[in-house]
Protein backbone atom coordinates (compact mmCIF):
# COMPACT_ATOMS: atom_id res chain seq x y z
CA UNK A 1 0.00 0.00 0.00
CA UNK A 2 0.98 3.72 -0.90
CA UNK A 3 -0.59 6.83 -1.26
CA UNK A 4 -0.22 8.87 -4.48
CA UNK A 5 -1.97 12.33 -5.91
CA UNK A 6 -0.62 14.36 -9.04
CA UNK A 7 -2.07 17.67 -9.36
CA UNK A 8 -1.76 18.81 -13.42
CA UNK A 9 -1.07 23.08 -13.99
CA UNK A 10 -1.59 24.77 -10.78
CA UNK A 11 0.28 27.45 -9.39
CA UNK A 12 0.04 26.19 -5.85
CA UNK A 13 0.53 22.18 -7.08
CA UNK A 14 3.00 21.51 -4.25
CA UNK A 15 1.15 22.65 -1.52
CA UNK A 16 -2.13 21.70 -2.49
CA UNK A 17 -0.10 17.95 -3.50
CA UNK A 18 1.16 18.50 0.67
CA UNK A 19 -2.18 18.54 1.49
CA UNK A 20 -3.49 15.93 -0.50
CA UNK A 21 -0.53 13.23 0.74
CA UNK A 22 -1.83 14.27 4.30
CA UNK A 23 -5.61 13.08 3.12
CA UNK A 24 -3.73 10.09 2.24
CA UNK A 25 -1.34 9.26 5.22
CA UNK A 26 -2.90 6.44 6.15
CA UNK A 27 -1.87 4.43 3.85
CA UNK A 28 2.10 4.94 4.23
CA UNK A 29 3.90 6.22 7.18
CA UNK A 30 7.89 5.51 6.06
CA UNK A 31 8.28 8.78 3.89
CA UNK A 32 6.68 10.80 2.06
CA UNK A 33 7.72 13.32 -1.24
CA UNK A 34 6.72 15.57 -3.90
CA UNK A 35 8.30 16.20 -7.21
CA UNK A 36 7.30 19.02 -9.48
CA UNK A 37 8.31 19.97 -13.08
CA UNK A 38 10.19 23.36 -13.99
CA UNK A 39 12.41 24.60 -16.57
CA UNK A 40 11.94 21.54 -18.45
CA UNK A 41 13.37 19.74 -15.47
CA UNK A 42 11.89 17.92 -12.01
CA UNK A 43 12.72 18.68 -8.67
CA UNK A 44 11.92 17.08 -5.60
CA UNK A 45 12.24 16.68 -2.15
CA UNK A 46 11.97 13.44 -0.19
CA UNK A 47 12.20 12.44 3.30
CA UNK A 48 12.14 9.59 5.74
CA UNK A 49 8.40 9.88 8.02
CA UNK A 50 5.06 11.78 8.11
CA UNK A 51 4.25 14.32 6.28
CA UNK A 52 4.54 16.97 8.65
CA UNK A 53 7.95 15.97 9.64
CA UNK A 54 9.06 15.85 6.00
CA UNK A 55 7.85 18.83 4.73
CA UNK A 56 8.91 22.66 6.14
CA UNK A 57 8.13 26.08 4.66
CA UNK A 58 11.59 26.41 2.97
CA UNK A 59 10.99 23.51 0.56
CA UNK A 60 7.90 25.09 -0.65
CA UNK A 61 10.21 27.76 -2.33
CA UNK A 62 12.36 25.44 -4.15
CA UNK A 63 9.23 23.37 -5.57
CA UNK A 64 7.81 25.76 -7.87
CA UNK A 65 6.10 24.40 -10.56
CA UNK A 66 3.01 23.90 -11.95
CA UNK A 67 2.58 20.24 -12.36
CA UNK A 68 3.14 18.22 -9.22
CA UNK A 69 3.14 14.68 -7.75
CA UNK A 70 3.30 13.26 -4.17
CA UNK A 71 3.54 9.54 -2.32
CA UNK A 72 3.51 8.46 0.86
CA UNK A 73 5.32 4.86 1.59
CA UNK A 74 4.28 1.77 2.50
CA UNK A 75 7.27 -1.00 1.96
CA UNK A 76 6.24 -4.33 1.02
CA UNK A 77 9.05 -4.34 -2.36
CA UNK A 78 12.32 -2.51 -0.58
CA UNK A 79 13.74 -1.48 2.29
CA UNK A 80 11.93 1.25 4.53
CA UNK A 81 15.47 3.49 3.67
CA UNK A 82 15.61 7.30 2.33
CA UNK A 83 16.70 5.86 -0.77
CA UNK A 84 13.54 3.48 -1.90
CA UNK A 85 11.75 6.73 -0.94
CA UNK A 86 9.25 8.23 -3.73
CA UNK A 87 8.71 9.98 -6.49
CA UNK A 88 11.42 7.72 -7.64
CA UNK A 89 12.92 10.50 -10.36
CA UNK A 90 15.64 9.65 -13.60
CA UNK A 91 17.03 11.35 -16.36
CA UNK A 92 17.00 9.90 -20.04
CA UNK A 93 18.44 11.67 -23.25
CA UNK A 94 18.20 15.11 -21.07
CA UNK A 95 14.50 14.43 -20.19
CA UNK A 96 13.79 13.57 -16.56
CA UNK A 97 10.71 10.99 -15.94
CA UNK A 98 9.46 10.76 -12.02
CA UNK A 99 7.12 7.96 -10.86
CA UNK A 100 5.03 7.45 -7.69
CA UNK A 101 3.77 3.50 -7.36
CA UNK A 102 1.43 1.87 -5.35
CA UNK A 103 1.05 -1.78 -5.39
CA UNK A 104 3.26 -4.85 -5.87
CA UNK A 105 4.56 -6.01 -9.11
CA UNK A 106 4.90 -9.93 -9.08
CA UNK A 107 7.64 -10.59 -11.85
CA UNK A 108 9.81 -7.94 -10.74
CA UNK A 109 12.51 -10.30 -10.17
CA UNK A 110 12.04 -11.71 -13.35
CA UNK A 111 12.00 -8.52 -15.42
CA UNK A 112 15.06 -7.53 -13.84
CA UNK A 113 17.01 -9.78 -14.03
CA UNK A 114 16.63 -9.68 -18.01
CA UNK A 115 17.26 -5.98 -17.67
CA UNK A 116 20.26 -6.65 -15.89
CA UNK A 117 21.31 -8.92 -18.02
CA UNK A 118 20.64 -6.39 -21.14
CA UNK A 119 23.16 -3.83 -19.18
CA UNK A 120 20.55 -1.75 -17.09
CA UNK A 121 21.86 -0.76 -13.29
CA UNK A 122 19.88 -0.27 -10.67
CA UNK A 123 19.65 2.91 -8.43
CA UNK A 124 17.09 0.83 -5.47
CA UNK A 125 15.63 -1.87 -4.66
CA UNK A 126 11.96 -0.90 -4.94
CA UNK A 127 9.79 -2.90 -8.00
CA UNK A 128 8.78 0.59 -9.05
CA UNK A 129 11.81 1.75 -10.60
CA UNK A 130 11.96 -1.61 -13.36
CA UNK A 131 8.44 0.26 -14.77
CA UNK A 132 10.80 3.23 -15.45
CA UNK A 133 13.92 1.39 -16.88
CA UNK A 134 10.90 -0.60 -19.13
CA UNK A 135 9.71 2.68 -20.14
CA UNK A 136 12.65 4.81 -21.32
CA UNK A 137 13.72 1.59 -23.08
CA UNK A 138 10.94 1.79 -25.08
CA UNK A 139 10.78 5.95 -26.24
CA UNK A 140 11.68 5.44 -29.25
CA UNK A 141 8.08 3.41 -29.98
CA UNK A 142 7.17 7.40 -28.81
CA UNK A 143 5.70 8.21 -25.66
CA UNK A 144 2.42 6.47 -25.79
CA UNK A 145 3.73 3.29 -27.26
CA UNK A 146 6.34 3.23 -24.79
CA UNK A 147 3.74 3.75 -21.80
CA UNK A 148 1.96 0.70 -23.01
CA UNK A 149 4.79 -1.23 -23.70
CA UNK A 150 5.92 -1.01 -20.34
CA UNK A 151 3.01 -1.54 -18.72
CA UNK A 152 1.75 -4.57 -20.36
CA UNK A 153 4.57 -6.15 -19.82
CA UNK A 154 4.12 -5.73 -15.48
CA UNK A 155 2.31 -8.41 -13.70
CA UNK A 156 0.16 -7.84 -10.36
CA UNK A 157 -1.00 -4.76 -8.96
CA UNK A 158 -0.03 -1.33 -9.92
CA UNK A 159 -1.29 2.46 -9.79
CA UNK A 160 1.14 4.84 -10.81
CA UNK A 161 1.22 8.37 -11.22
CA UNK A 162 3.92 9.30 -13.99
CA UNK A 163 5.46 13.01 -14.16
CA UNK A 164 7.44 14.08 -17.08
CA UNK A 165 9.98 17.18 -16.97
CA UNK A 166 8.01 18.79 -20.05
CA UNK A 167 4.76 18.85 -17.66
CA UNK A 168 3.06 15.87 -18.73
CA UNK A 169 0.72 13.75 -15.79
CA UNK A 170 -0.09 10.38 -16.33
CA UNK A 171 -2.01 8.33 -14.36
CA UNK A 172 -2.33 4.10 -15.26
CA UNK A 173 -3.72 1.43 -13.51
CA UNK A 174 -3.09 -2.23 -14.22
CA UNK A 175 -5.50 -4.57 -16.04
CA UNK A 176 -7.11 -6.10 -12.61
CA UNK A 177 -7.66 -2.76 -10.86
CA UNK A 178 -6.79 -4.17 -7.71
CA UNK A 179 -5.80 -0.72 -6.33
CA UNK A 180 -7.61 2.71 -6.43
CA UNK A 181 -7.01 5.54 -8.52
CA UNK A 182 -9.54 8.02 -9.21
CA UNK A 183 -9.94 11.64 -11.22
CA UNK A 184 -10.74 14.67 -10.14
CA UNK A 185 -10.83 18.81 -10.77
CA UNK A 186 -10.00 22.30 -9.54
CA UNK A 187 -11.00 25.00 -10.93
CA UNK A 188 -10.59 23.02 -14.66
CA UNK A 189 -6.89 21.73 -13.30
CA UNK A 190 -6.95 17.47 -13.34
CA UNK A 191 -5.83 15.89 -9.94
CA UNK A 192 -5.01 12.29 -9.81
CA UNK A 193 -5.16 10.78 -6.01
CA UNK A 194 -5.23 7.07 -4.43
CA UNK A 195 -8.62 8.18 -3.03
CA UNK A 196 -11.67 10.86 -2.75
CA UNK A 197 -11.17 11.82 0.30
CA UNK A 198 -7.61 13.71 -1.02
CA UNK A 199 -10.21 15.27 -3.44
CA UNK A 200 -12.57 16.44 -0.58
CA UNK A 201 -9.68 18.22 1.55
CA UNK A 202 -8.06 20.31 -1.27
CA UNK A 203 -12.14 20.59 -2.29
CA UNK A 204 -11.56 19.51 -6.08
CA UNK A 205 -14.49 17.49 -7.41
CA UNK A 206 -13.97 13.67 -8.08
CA UNK A 207 -14.63 12.99 -11.79
CA UNK A 208 -14.66 9.23 -12.07
CA UNK A 209 -12.47 6.00 -10.88
CA UNK A 210 -9.63 5.25 -13.81
CA UNK A 211 -10.73 2.21 -15.11
CA UNK A 212 -8.96 -1.12 -14.50
CA UNK A 213 -6.38 -1.41 -17.64
CA UNK A 214 -6.86 2.54 -18.29
CA UNK A 215 -3.77 5.08 -19.03
CA UNK A 216 -4.75 8.65 -18.79
CA UNK A 217 -2.69 11.33 -20.55
CA UNK A 218 -3.33 14.83 -19.76
CA UNK A 219 -1.05 17.93 -21.28
CA UNK A 220 -1.58 20.98 -22.97
CA UNK A 221 -4.20 19.67 -25.07
CA UNK A 222 -6.77 18.21 -22.39
CA UNK A 223 -7.00 14.57 -21.16
CA UNK A 224 -6.69 11.74 -22.92
CA UNK A 225 -7.95 8.40 -22.37
CA UNK A 226 -6.47 5.09 -23.61
CA UNK A 227 -7.68 1.44 -23.16
CA UNK A 228 -4.20 -0.76 -24.70
CA UNK A 229 -3.71 -3.08 -22.23
CA UNK A 230 -5.71 -6.45 -22.67
CA UNK A 231 -8.37 -6.60 -20.38
CA UNK A 232 -8.43 -9.02 -17.42
CA UNK A 233 -10.86 -10.17 -14.74
CA UNK A 234 -11.70 -7.23 -12.47
CA UNK A 235 -10.12 -8.19 -9.04
CA UNK A 236 -10.21 -5.02 -6.87
CA UNK A 237 -8.64 -5.96 -3.45
CA UNK A 238 -11.15 -6.22 -0.98
CA UNK A 239 -9.03 -5.48 2.03
CA UNK A 240 -8.92 -1.93 1.11
CA UNK A 241 -12.99 -1.74 1.85
CA UNK A 242 -12.03 -3.54 5.18
CA UNK A 243 -9.22 -1.70 6.25
CA UNK A 244 -6.68 0.15 4.05
CA UNK A 245 -9.06 3.18 2.72
CA UNK A 246 -10.68 5.87 4.87
CA UNK A 247 -13.80 5.98 5.82
CA UNK A 248 -14.59 9.00 3.99
CA UNK A 249 -13.69 7.96 0.79
CA UNK A 250 -15.83 6.23 -1.86
CA UNK A 251 -14.52 3.46 -3.79
CA UNK A 252 -16.68 2.04 -6.59
CA UNK A 253 -19.52 3.89 -6.03
CA UNK A 254 -19.86 2.93 -2.12
CA UNK A 255 -19.20 4.92 1.04
CA UNK A 256 -16.50 3.09 3.15
CA UNK A 257 -17.95 4.47 6.25
CA UNK A 258 -21.64 2.79 5.24
CA UNK A 259 -19.94 -0.70 4.01
CA UNK A 260 -18.09 -0.80 7.16
CA UNK A 261 -20.93 -0.52 9.49
CA UNK A 262 -23.12 -2.94 7.43
CA UNK A 263 -20.07 -5.71 8.09
CA UNK A 264 -21.19 -5.03 11.94
CA UNK A 265 -24.85 -5.79 10.97
CA UNK A 266 -24.28 -8.39 8.99
CA UNK A 267 -21.71 -9.97 11.95
CA UNK A 268 -24.58 -9.45 14.56
CA UNK A 269 -26.75 -11.35 12.26
CA UNK A 270 -23.97 -14.17 11.37
CA UNK A 271 -23.02 -14.41 15.04
CA UNK A 272 -25.21 -12.44 17.89
CA UNK A 273 -23.94 -12.47 21.32
CA UNK A 274 -25.56 -11.16 25.31
CA UNK A 275 -23.41 -8.65 26.27
CA UNK A 276 -23.40 -5.39 28.38
CA UNK A 277 -21.99 -3.13 25.31
CA UNK A 278 -20.21 -3.50 22.19
CA UNK A 279 -17.47 -1.77 22.03
CA UNK A 280 -14.54 -1.25 19.06
CA UNK A 281 -10.67 -1.26 19.04
CA UNK A 282 -10.65 1.91 17.35
CA UNK A 283 -10.42 3.02 14.81
CA UNK A 284 -10.63 -0.09 12.28
CA UNK A 285 -13.30 -1.28 14.45
CA UNK A 286 -15.19 1.64 14.96
CA UNK A 287 -17.46 1.48 11.92
CA UNK A 288 -18.50 -2.25 12.26
CA UNK A 289 -19.23 -1.70 15.96
CA UNK A 290 -22.00 1.07 15.41
CA UNK A 291 -23.24 -1.10 12.71
CA UNK A 292 -23.18 -4.08 15.28
CA UNK A 293 -24.88 -2.14 18.10
CA UNK A 294 -27.51 -0.33 15.58
CA UNK A 295 -28.51 -3.87 14.23
CA UNK A 296 -28.17 -5.91 18.31
CA UNK A 297 -29.32 -2.72 20.42
CA UNK A 298 -26.93 -3.28 22.28
CA UNK A 299 -25.10 0.10 23.42
CA UNK A 300 -22.23 1.00 21.89
CA UNK A 301 -19.34 2.85 24.07
CA UNK A 302 -15.99 3.69 23.21
CA UNK A 303 -14.38 1.45 26.18
CA UNK A 304 -10.52 2.21 25.14
CA UNK A 305 -9.78 5.68 24.11
CA UNK A 306 -6.81 5.56 21.25
CA UNK A 307 -3.82 8.31 21.38
CA UNK A 308 -3.88 9.74 18.04
CA UNK A 309 -0.52 10.66 17.55
CA UNK A 310 0.86 6.76 17.49
CA UNK A 311 0.64 5.21 14.24
CA UNK A 312 -1.42 2.61 12.70
CA UNK A 313 0.61 -0.50 14.33
CA UNK A 314 -0.46 -2.96 11.58
CA UNK A 315 1.29 -0.84 8.92
CA UNK A 316 4.77 -0.82 11.54
CA UNK A 317 7.42 -2.05 9.49
CA UNK A 318 8.85 -4.16 12.10
CA UNK A 319 7.58 -6.64 15.02
CA UNK A 320 9.44 -4.24 17.76
CA UNK A 321 7.75 -1.46 16.83
CA UNK A 322 4.45 -2.56 16.36
CA UNK A 323 4.95 -4.15 19.82
CA UNK A 324 5.94 -0.86 21.19
CA UNK A 325 2.88 1.19 19.41
CA UNK A 326 0.42 -1.50 20.56
CA UNK A 327 1.16 -0.20 24.70
CA UNK A 328 0.82 2.87 24.11
CA UNK A 329 -1.86 3.26 21.92
CA UNK A 330 -4.75 2.33 23.49
CA UNK A 331 -6.24 3.09 27.24
CA UNK A 332 -9.17 1.67 28.76
CA UNK A 333 -11.71 3.37 30.57
CA UNK A 334 -11.71 1.20 33.72
CA UNK A 335 -15.29 2.89 34.97
CA UNK A 336 -16.97 1.71 31.76
CA UNK A 337 -15.75 -1.98 31.49
CA UNK A 338 -15.43 -2.93 35.07
CA UNK A 339 -17.73 -6.01 35.94
CA UNK A 340 -19.50 -5.96 32.26
CA UNK A 341 -19.73 -8.30 29.53
CA UNK A 342 -17.89 -6.91 26.42
CA UNK A 343 -18.33 -7.38 22.60
CA UNK A 344 -14.90 -6.45 20.85
CA UNK A 345 -15.37 -5.30 17.13
CA UNK A 346 -12.12 -5.53 15.16
CA UNK A 347 -11.64 -5.52 11.50
CA UNK A 348 -8.96 -8.34 11.17
CA UNK A 349 -6.59 -10.42 13.12
CA UNK A 350 -2.86 -10.56 11.41
CA UNK A 351 -0.56 -11.68 13.85
CA UNK A 352 -2.39 -11.93 17.36
CA UNK A 353 0.40 -9.46 19.06
CA UNK A 354 -2.81 -6.28 19.22
CA UNK A 355 -5.79 -8.12 20.42
CA UNK A 356 -3.48 -10.65 22.99
CA UNK A 357 -2.45 -7.89 24.56
CA UNK A 358 -5.63 -5.59 24.96
CA UNK A 359 -7.99 -8.61 25.77
CA UNK A 360 -5.21 -8.98 28.50
CA UNK A 361 -5.73 -5.64 29.84
CA UNK A 362 -9.46 -5.97 29.43
CA UNK A 363 -9.48 -9.11 31.88
CA UNK A 364 -7.13 -6.94 34.47
CA UNK A 365 -9.56 -4.88 34.69
CA UNK A 366 -12.56 -6.94 35.61
CA UNK A 367 -14.20 -7.23 32.33
CA UNK A 368 -16.04 -10.61 32.93
CA UNK A 369 -16.88 -11.76 29.28
CA UNK A 370 -15.10 -10.84 26.21
CA UNK A 371 -16.56 -11.88 22.98
CA UNK A 372 -14.76 -10.50 19.97
CA UNK A 373 -16.07 -10.17 15.92
CA UNK A 374 -13.84 -9.66 13.30
CA UNK A 375 -15.51 -7.85 10.32
CA UNK A 376 -13.74 -9.99 8.00
CA UNK A 377 -12.76 -13.80 7.07
CA UNK A 378 -9.47 -15.22 8.91
CA UNK A 379 -6.16 -14.47 6.88
CA UNK A 380 -4.93 -17.43 6.24
CA UNK A 381 -2.85 -16.93 2.97
CA UNK A 382 -0.09 -14.00 2.22
CA UNK A 383 -0.58 -11.13 0.04
CA UNK A 384 1.49 -10.76 -3.32
CA UNK A 385 -0.24 -7.61 -4.38
CA UNK A 386 1.12 -5.06 -1.70
CA UNK A 387 -0.11 -5.76 1.48
CA UNK A 388 2.73 -6.48 4.01
CA UNK A 389 1.90 -9.76 5.14
CA UNK A 390 3.90 -12.04 2.51
CA UNK A 391 4.25 -15.50 4.45
CA UNK A 392 2.06 -17.85 6.10
CA UNK A 393 4.11 -17.97 9.38
CA UNK A 394 3.08 -13.99 10.00
CA UNK A 395 -0.70 -15.00 9.52
CA UNK A 396 -1.66 -16.59 13.45
CA UNK A 397 -5.23 -17.60 11.73
CA UNK A 398 -3.00 -20.05 9.71
CA UNK A 399 -1.89 -21.65 12.29
CA UNK A 400 -4.70 -22.08 14.39
CA UNK A 401 -8.15 -23.05 13.77
CA UNK A 402 -10.86 -20.52 15.33
CA UNK A 403 -11.16 -22.29 18.92
CA UNK A 404 -7.50 -22.62 19.54
CA UNK A 405 -7.00 -18.91 18.45
CA UNK A 406 -9.86 -17.87 20.80
CA UNK A 407 -8.51 -20.33 23.55
CA UNK A 408 -4.82 -18.27 22.85
CA UNK A 409 -6.40 -14.94 22.97
CA UNK A 410 -8.36 -15.82 25.88
CA UNK A 411 -12.10 -14.85 24.48
CA UNK A 412 -15.41 -16.12 25.64
CA UNK A 413 -16.51 -16.37 21.90
CA UNK A 414 -14.62 -15.50 18.76
CA UNK A 415 -16.48 -15.39 14.74
CA UNK A 416 -15.40 -14.07 11.78
CA UNK A 417 -17.66 -12.69 8.65
CA UNK A 418 -17.88 -15.34 6.37
CA UNK A 419 -16.70 -14.43 2.93
CA UNK A 420 -20.46 -14.88 1.74
CA UNK A 421 -21.49 -12.15 4.50
CA UNK A 422 -18.59 -10.14 3.38
CA UNK A 423 -19.41 -10.01 -0.36
CA UNK A 424 -22.99 -9.59 0.15
CA UNK A 425 -22.34 -6.69 2.48
CA UNK A 426 -20.45 -4.55 0.43
CA UNK A 427 -23.15 -4.76 -1.90
CA UNK A 428 -21.70 -4.06 -5.13
CA UNK A 429 -24.87 -5.84 -6.80
CA UNK A 430 -24.03 -7.95 -9.49
CA UNK A 431 -20.24 -7.24 -9.35
CA UNK A 432 -19.77 -8.70 -5.93
CA UNK A 433 -17.75 -11.51 -6.45
CA UNK A 434 -15.27 -8.91 -8.56
CA UNK A 435 -12.51 -8.84 -5.87
CA UNK A 436 -9.57 -10.50 -4.80
CA UNK A 437 -10.07 -12.21 -1.70
CA UNK A 438 -6.53 -14.46 -1.91
CA UNK A 439 -5.64 -13.50 1.51
CA UNK A 440 -9.02 -15.45 2.86
CA UNK A 441 -9.76 -17.98 0.09
CA UNK A 442 -5.75 -18.75 -1.35
CA UNK A 443 -7.21 -17.99 -4.78
CA UNK A 444 -4.98 -15.76 -7.03
CA UNK A 445 -6.24 -14.09 -9.78
CA UNK A 446 -2.68 -13.48 -11.00
CA UNK A 447 0.12 -15.60 -11.00
CA UNK A 448 3.49 -15.22 -9.49
CA UNK A 449 6.03 -18.30 -10.29
CA UNK A 450 5.18 -21.74 -9.56
CA UNK A 451 3.27 -20.99 -5.95
CA UNK A 452 -0.36 -20.72 -7.35
CA UNK A 453 -2.35 -23.65 -8.03
CA UNK A 454 -3.77 -24.25 -11.36
CA UNK A 455 -7.34 -24.74 -10.33
CA UNK A 456 -7.68 -21.78 -8.01
CA UNK A 457 -6.81 -19.68 -11.04
CA UNK A 458 -9.16 -21.34 -13.15
CA UNK A 459 -12.04 -21.09 -10.67
CA UNK A 460 -11.37 -17.59 -9.69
Amino acid sequence: MCGLFGIYEHPEAAKLTYFGLYALQHRGQESAGIAVARNKDILKHNGMGLVSEVFHPEHFEQLQGGTAIGHVRYSTTGSSILLNAQPFVVKHRHKSYAVAHNGNIVNAHIIKKELEEDGSIFQTTMDSEIFLHLFVKNLKLGFEESLIKAVSTLKGAFSFIILTSRGELVGIKDPNGFRPLCLGILNGHYILASESCALDLVEAEFVRELDPGEIVIIDSNGIKSIKAIKEAPKTFCIFEFIYFARPDSSILGKNIYEIRKAYGRRLSYEAPAEADLVMPFPDSGTYAAIGFSQESKIPFEMGMIRNHYIGRTFIQPTQHMRDFAVRVKLNPIKETLNGKDVIILDDSIIRGTTVKTRVKALRGLGVKKVHMRVSSPPHRFPCHYGIDFTTKTELIAEKKNVSELRDFLDLDTLHYLTIEGLLKSTGIGSNENNFCKACFDGCYPVEFDEAISKDCLENH
